[in-house]
């Protein structure tokens, strides 16, 4: 019978629940299909620390061995690790991770040598394809010299490279909490810091793919109350959080408050311009104001894009970009193949507040320009019809320009909000910005009102 992989084959990469929606059989077939689409000699495979992610791997690698490929596994790692052994070794890569879903799902994110991407459009069609096939018609043909595995520790290695785009070792000593939930930053962090003017504070830096003490998704408020407390309690200089395959992270300043990742991805393209003398800095269409503002007032040029890594990277590679950031706190760096690592972001922030005596939320405050409202989703019945309302509300109005770029994206004078559909759920995602808090909250409030009905 062939699979269904219609549930878990997503835009840019492969989710679901283990073993209900797909297993070892499933990811023998994955690593056989992305053998085949690569066309490659030779590939790297690491994973999380998930429970199913050491069986789901090896049998990824299985799959990709019997059609001839060398496989180099390089075991638990965080995602931007894996982009790493994909950029230094210059290798095809997948990576096992469901990032902050809960416990029970897994996934699978690919890219080409290089960190370059897969998704729909650049490879996963073709593999899903494949898998579908082979699912029905039994495994495919094995090659006639099956390929070898070979395990390999780039953690080391990894660290040493970020450590060599940022340099902390003259820094100020910082005190500074760092949150794992009980994700891969609690296997890169130790080696990453280690030897650096850094104190320390680890909470939840045990490998525990069951999450135990909240989930690994930092963008929720939720899920850093520990850390902010911790921070005040400390007497920290700053939090960081990081999700669980540890490829994004979100910060708070000395008094826990968070900080805006639009605030982090202006001061990060402020460093980067500097370093870079100049340069394009891509930013999605829900980032504040403030970045391009502030990409331009370092002598950069400011590129808008939509929402998702497969565009940005794509951005990135089209203009030779430097820096590109997103809401959602991911942040891609050219001197990083392109790709996403939260830890190289992390870095930065401890570099630039080491190099100045004020605390963190003076360093911020002036990157962190506008009031926002961050994400709002709202359940609708038909989203295109709400849609609709709501370009028809704004359109008539004076002095409001109205794009289409990704979903819809009113803007004024003092304002401007975006409002976008889940391509998963029946939702509508509601991002709102304006000069001030009471504007803010007006607009908001009857944008939100067209988007209920």
């Amino acid at each position: 019978m062939t699979a269904d992989l219609s549930q878990i084959v997503k835009a840019y990469d492969v989710r679901g629940v283990v073993p209900d929606q797909w297993d070892e059989t499933l990811a023998e077939l994955f690593g056989a299909a992305f053998a085949q689409v690569t066309s490659a000699d030779a590939i790297v495979v690491g994973h999380d620390m998930r429970p199913s992610s050491p069986g789901l791997s090896r049998a990824f690698a299985r799959g990709a061995a019997a059609r001839g490929v060398d496989v180099t596994e390089i075991g638990l790692c965080s995602t931007d690790q894996l982009y790493y052994a994909s950029g230094a070794l210059n290798l095809p890569g997948a990576m096992f991770t469901a990032s902050h879903n809960p416990a029970q799902y897994n996934g699978i994110k690919m890219c080409r040598a290089g960190a370059a991407p897969v998704g729909q459009d650049t490879g996963l069609a073709e593999i899903r394809a494949l898998v579908e096939g082979w699912s029905e018609t039994g495994a495919p043909e094995p090659a006639a010299t099956p390929g070898t595995l070979t395990r390999r520790d780039t953690l080391t290695d990894y660290a040493a490279h970020l450590r060599g785009l940022v340099d902390l070792t003259a820094s100020r000593p910082l005190k500074v909490v760092v949150d794992a939930g009980n994700g891969m930053g609690g296997h890169t962090v130790p080696t990453v810091f280690e030897g650096l003017p850094l104190e320390l504070v680890p909470m939840y830096f045990e490998l525990d793919g069951t999450f135990p003490n909240h989930e690994a998704n930092p963008l929720d408020p939720a899920n850093i109350v520990d850390l902010q407390e911790r921070v005040r309690a400390e007497g920290a200089d700053l939090g960081i959080a990081f999700d669980g395959d540890a490829d994004r992270c979100f910060v708070v300043d000395e008094n826990g408050a968070p900080v805006s990742p639009s605030a982090i991805t202006a001061l990060v393209a402020s460093r980067e311009l500097a370093k870079h003398g100049g340069g394009t800095v891509i930013h999605n269409l829900i980032t504040s104001w403030s970045v391009p503002e502030v990409v331009k007032e370092n002598g950069g040029t400011p590129v808008r894009t939509r929402v998702g890594h497969s565009f940005i990277k794509a951005e990135m590679a089209r203009t030779g970009a430097i820096f590109g950031g997103e809401h959602s706190a991911h942040y891609y760096f050219k001197d990083f193949w392109n790709a996403d690592t939260g830890m190289l972001a992390a870095l930065h922030v401890l570099a630039a507040l080491s190099e100045q005596d004020g605390p963190l939320s003076a360093l911020v405050a002036q990157y962190d320009r506008y009031a926002g409202s961050g994400e709002i989703n709202s359940t609708v019945d038909d989203q295109t019809a709400r849609l609709a309302a709501i370009k028809s509300a704004y359109a008539a109005q004076d002095g409001v320009t109205l794009d289409e770029l990704d979903g819809l994206t009113v803007t004024a004078a003092d304002w401007w909000f975006n409002v976008r559909a889940s391509n998963t759920e029946p939702l509508l995602r509601l991002n709102v910005e304006a000069r001030d808090e009471p504007t803010m909250a007006k607009v908001r409030d009857e944008a939100l009102a067209i988007i209920r009905g």
